[in-house]
């Protein structure tokens, strides 16, 4: 049982969700909600700067620096009243490239815990939020002021939450997985559960490059039976459905 308030910052796509968000989580006693702006509120603040003269320039250099002391003394605040490390609420209809972005961008560096209220999660984006590392997941269409609450504070504490039905796909996903990760093994090597071995990134490299399966085993001094195992194991793997789909996923994801 957690003693101590946990902070909470909220993110949504667009304001209507986020304030429903802010309206399950602001009463509740053990939580201090900190909602943040939304893309478009900073782009548009970002346009409204733009269009200032000189003079106020300098006068928005010193509100930023304002702004950031206020949030380096805040920061300050929780260290010293020693809260649980902060939580994420953040909501998604869907996992897209913008969804992904912004998760990174929330666990980068950070020690803060993510509550992911996500509207639907095919396979493939189930282990990709995992690995990224969300703590729990609820289904938006029973994201109740209870659940979420719940959610947040095993968050805090550092453990796990998940519908009954994530569980049991999760499970299924990560025995196939391992599976793939041994059958791959038998090519040489070993290859992680998440993301890309080096050695997978080198075929990727070279298939992006256009070369045939003959091609990149003659500049990798592999056989074609092992550059097939390779591919077909990190296919698998991460749910990928093709060789360009794996290309696509490797130049996405930065591995080249």
């Amino acid at each position: 049982m957690l003693t101590k308030r946990v902070t909470v910052t909220v993110h949504a796509s667009d304001p209507l969700s986020r304030a429903g968000l802010i309206s399950h989580l602001r009463h509740q006693p053990s939580l201090d909600v900190l909602p943040e702006r939304t893309e478009g509120e900073r782009a548009r603040e970002e346009r409204t700067d733009g269009g200032r003269g000189e003079g106020e320039r300098a006068g928005r250099g010193r509100t930023e620096r304002e702004r950031t002391d206020r949030e380096r003394a805040e920061g300050e605040r929780v260290e010293r009243e020693g809260d649980s490390p902060a939580v994420a609420v953040m909501l998604a209809d869907r996992i897209d490239e913008s969804t992904t972005a912004e998760l990174r961008r929330l666990l980068r560096g950070r020690d803060q815990r993510v509550v992911l209220v996500a509207g639907e999660l095919r396979e493939p984006d189930l282990l990709s939020v995992v690995e990224y590392g969300v703590r729990a997941i609820i289904w938006r269409h029973q994201a109740t002021e209870q659940r979420l609450l719940s959610a947040v504070h095993s968050a805090a504490r550092g453990e796990g939450e998940l519908p009954p039905d994530l569980v049991s796909r999760l499970l299924n996903q990560v025995g196939r997985l391992r599976r793939a990760t041994a059958a791959g093994a038998t090519g040489g090597g070993t290859a992680p559960l998440f993301g890309m071995a080096p050695r997978e990134v080198d075929v990727l490299r070279l298939l992006a490059e256009g070369l045939d399966t003959r091609q990149i085993s003659e500049r990798l001094a592999y056989s074609e039976r092992t550059v097939k195992n390779i591919l077909h194991a990190l296919m698998t793997r991460l749910q990928l459905t093709n060789r360009a789909h794996a290309v696509a996923y490797a130049l996405r994801e930065g591995y080249i």
